[in-house]
């Protein structure tokens, strides 16, 4: 059971670092420090929104319009951060 918990919390931290480098990738395309017509940032770009999108998706069709700001990814961490608390705080009685 413990390899187990210890695989779950290796995705949700693998899934914790995608977003985060979304989230600064997004911020650097958008200030003009990284050209998507670049190649190598193009196929990093994408790759990011492709495997994030299944998480962002069924978010963004909850939250209401804010205007431009795109609140998915915040509420995506949130997500994840409690879903480690959970599995955390309740280790203990799987065991």
């Amino acid at each position: 059971m413990q390899s187990l918990f210890q695989i779950l919390m290796l995705l949700l931290n693998v899934v914790w670092f995608f977003i985060i480098a979304h989230v600064i990738m997004s911020w650097l395309i958008n200030f003009q420090v990284l050209n998507t017509r670049q190649q190598l940032v193009a196929q990093i770009w994408y790759s990011l929104n492709r495997i994030l999108e299944p998480l962002y998706g069924p978010v963004r069709r909850i939250l209401p319009p804010m205007g431009g700001i795109d609140l998915a990814p915040l509420a995506v961490l949130i997500g994840v951060a409690v879903l480690r608390i959970v599995l955390v705080n309740n280790y203990a009685l799987f065991l």
